[in-house]
C-alpha cells in the first residue's frame, strides 16, 4: 500500500502537511508511539502515529524524527490534542529528514486510523499473493493448529517457487511441506541470531521472525524459507513481509486466551488453586478436553526480566509433555495441569525443553516447579507442591531452573498428599482464631507465631527479630495459646502450627 492511498481513505481523512514528493513510499504496518526515541521498536516502512506526548521542547522534534528516519519509516501522522496543532518545529524536522507528515483530524482516533489502514493493507497486498490471501481467508476458520497455513505454504511453493516452513522456538513444525532438516537446529539459530532475518549457508535457508515487534523470541514463531534473503529482489522481500503477516494472524487466531476454551482453562486453574470441591473441578476438566479419570502433574512457573505473563504462558504450553496441557495465569505466575501417566518424568522433559529455549531468554530467568503425578481430586495439593518446588528453583540463579517433587522436603510432600478438605479444615481450626483477632486488634499474632517457630521457640531471638520486648512476645504467645487451646511448649502443638502456616 502506497502513501498516496492514505489520502483517498474517507474513513480517516488524513491531510498531507509535508512530503508530497514521497507519496510513492510503501506502508507495511502501523505503529503508535509516544516515545522520544522509538527506533528500536521499528523495523522499517511503518506509518507512525503519535500524539506528541514526547515533545517537551522544540529540540525534541529533531530527536524524534531523526530516529524515525534511521529506522526507515515511511511516514508520520500526528496531532497534538492538548494544543490543537502540529508545531512548526516538527514540520521542519520532517522536511529536513524527508519524512512525509500527515495531520490526523481532531475527531479521528488513532485506533480508527490503525483499524482502517491495517484492513486496507490486508486487502491490498502484492499481486503475487492475491490467490494465497483469498485461500487463507477461507482456511482461517479451521480449528486445528496449522490448518490454514499448510495450504498457504503449498501455494507459495507451487506458484512462487518459495519452499517455507513455520516453526516454534522448540523446533516444532507448525506447517510446511514435510519437515525441514534439523528443525531443532533451526530453532537454535532463530533464538541466538544477533539479527533477523538471518541467512544460513548450509542448508541454504533464511530465517524470519513472525512478530518481532510485539513478542519475545522464546514465545514467537519463525519462518524458514529456502534461499538467500540477501540476494532476493525487492518484490520477493515484500512477499515475505506478506507471508509473515499471514502467519502472525494465524498465530493470533490460535491463541486461546480470549476464546471460550481459554476462559474455561483459566476458570479451571483458578478453581483448582482456590481449593474448590471435586464436583466443581471435574466437570471443567472434561470441558477443557482432559480425562477426569486420568492422572495429572501440576507445574508452576514464573519469569524474571522482560518476559510478559502471556509469553510465559505460551512458553510453558510449548514445553510441557503430553497432549494439550491446560495453562492458566495467576498474576505473574503460570500454572499448568498436564495429563500424564504415573512415573512420567515431567520435570525432566520440561527441563530439557526449556533448556533448549535458554539461549533466547536474553538475560531473563525461568523458575519452574513440578509436582508428583496425582489423581484429579488431588490437584490442589499438587499445585501447592509445584509452587513450593518453584520457590526452591527461584533461588538457584540459573537461566532455567526446574525442581521436581522429589527434591522437596518431607513435610511439603506430606502436606500436598493430604485431601483438600482435610487441609482446609486443619488450617481453619488452628489459624482462623488468630486471623480474626489480628483483624480486630492489629496484634500481629500470626507474624509472632511464625517468627517464634522460625527461631525454635527462643523468646530472645523472636523479640529481637520483631523489635519487641521479651515480655511482649510472652504476652502474645500466651494470647495465641488462649485463643487456640494449644500449648507452644509442646512439640506436637508446635509441629501442628508449623504445618498450618505452611498451608498458608
Amino acid at each position: 500500500m502506497r502513501l498516496r492511498s492514505l489520502l483517498a481513505m474517507p474513513e480517516i481523512r488524513l491531510e498531507l502537511v509535508t512530503g508530497d514528493d514521497e507519496l510513492d513510499r510503501v506502508v507495511r504496518w502501523v505503529v503508535t508511539t509516544d516515545l522520544l526515541d522509538p527506533g528500536r521498536y521499528l523495523s522499517g516502512r511503518e506509518l507512525v502515529l503519535t500524539g506528541l506526548v514526547w515533545r517537551t521542547s522544540p529540540d525534541d522534534s529533531q530527536v524524534f524524527v531523526r530516529a524515525l528516519a534511521r529506522a526507515g519509516v515511511s511516514a508520520l501522522a500526528a496531532w497534538d490534542a492538548v494544543n490543537g496543532t502540529i508545531p512548526a518545529d516538527l514540520v521542519e524536522a520532517c522536511a529536513q529528514y524527508r519524512i512525509p507528515l500527515f495531520r490526523v483530524p481532531e475527531d479521528v482516533a488513532f485506533a480508527t486510523v490503525t483499524e482502517h489502514v491495517v484492513r486496507r493493507l490486508s486487502g491490498a497486498r502484492a499481486a503475487d499473493l492475491t490467490a494465497v490471501l483469498d485461500r487463507h481467508r477461507q482456511l482461517v476458520a479451521g480449528v486445528s493448529e496449522g490448518a490454514g497455513l499448510g495450504p498457504v505454504l503449498e501455494l507459495v511453493d507451487r506458484d512462487l517457487g518459495m519452499r517455507c516452513w513455520v516453526l516454534t522456538p522448540t523446533g516444532r513444525v507448525v506447517a510446511g511441506a514435510g519437515p525441514p532438516d534439523d528443525p531443532e537446529g533451526l530453532a537454535r539459530v532463530f533464538l541466538t541470531a544477533p539479527r533477523l532475518p538471518h541467512r544460513l549457508t548450509s542448508p541454504d535457508l533464511s530465517i524470519f521472525p513472525v512478530a518481532p515487534d510485539t513478542t519475545a523470541r522464546v514465545a514467537d514463531w519463525f519462518i524458514a524459507c529456502a534461499g538467500d534473503v540477501e540476494d532476493w529482489p525487492a518484490e520477493r522481500r515484500a512477499l515475505m513481509s506478506e507471508l509473515t503477516a499471514i502467519v502472525a494472524l494465524e498465530r493470533a487466531r490460535l491463541d486461546d486466551r480470549l476464546s471460550v476454551e481459554g476462559r474455561l482453562t483459566q476458570e479451571l486453574v483458578r478453581l483448582v488453586v482456590s481449593g474448590a470441591a471435586a464436583d466443581e473441578v471435574v466437570p471443567r476438566l472434561e470441558l477443557t478436553g482432559l480425562d477426569a479419570t486420568a492422572t495429572f502433574a501440576a507445574v508452576s512457573a514464573t519469569a524474571t526480566g522482560r518476559l510478559r505473563p502471556g509469553e510465559l504462558r505460551t512458553v510453558l504450553r510449548e514445553a510441557m509433555p503430553g497432549p494439550s496441557p491446560v495453562v492458566g495465569l495467576l498474576d505473574d505466575e503460570a500454572v499448568a495441569l498436564v495429563q500424564v501417566e504415573r512415573g512420567h518424568d515431567v520435570a525432566g522433559e520440561a527441563h530439557q525443553a526449556l533448556q533448549a529455549l535458554a539461549p533466547g531468554l536474553g538475560g531473563d530467568r525461568l523458575a519452574v516447579g513440578v509436582s508428583d503425578v496425582v489423581a484429579a481430586g488431588e490437584l490442589r495439593g499438587a499445585v501447592e507442591e509445584a509452587r513450593y518446588a518453584r520457590r526452591l528453583s527461584a533461588g538457584r540463579g540459573e537461566a532455567v531452573a526446574v525442581v521436581g517433587h522429589d527434591e522437596l522436603a518431607t513435610h511439603v510432600l506430606l502436606l500436598a498428599s493430604v485431601p483438600d478438605e482435610v487441609r482446609h479444615m486443619f488450617k481453619v481450626r488452628l489459624l482462623d482464631p488468630l486471623r480474626t483477632y489480628d483483624e480486630v486488634h492489629k496484634a500481629d499474632l500470626i507474624l509472632t507465631l511464625e517468627t517464634f517457630l522460625q527461631h525454635s521457640g527462643s523468646w530472645t531471638r523472636c523479640a529481637e527479630q520483631l523489635h519487641l520486648h521479651v515480655n511482649s512476645v510472652r504476652y502474645r504467645i500466651q494470647r495465641i495459646e488462649e485463643l487456640t487451646g494449644r500449648n507452644l511448649a509442646r512439640l506436637e502443638d508446635r509441629v501442628d502450627f508449623f504445618l498450618a502456616l505452611r498451608l498458608g
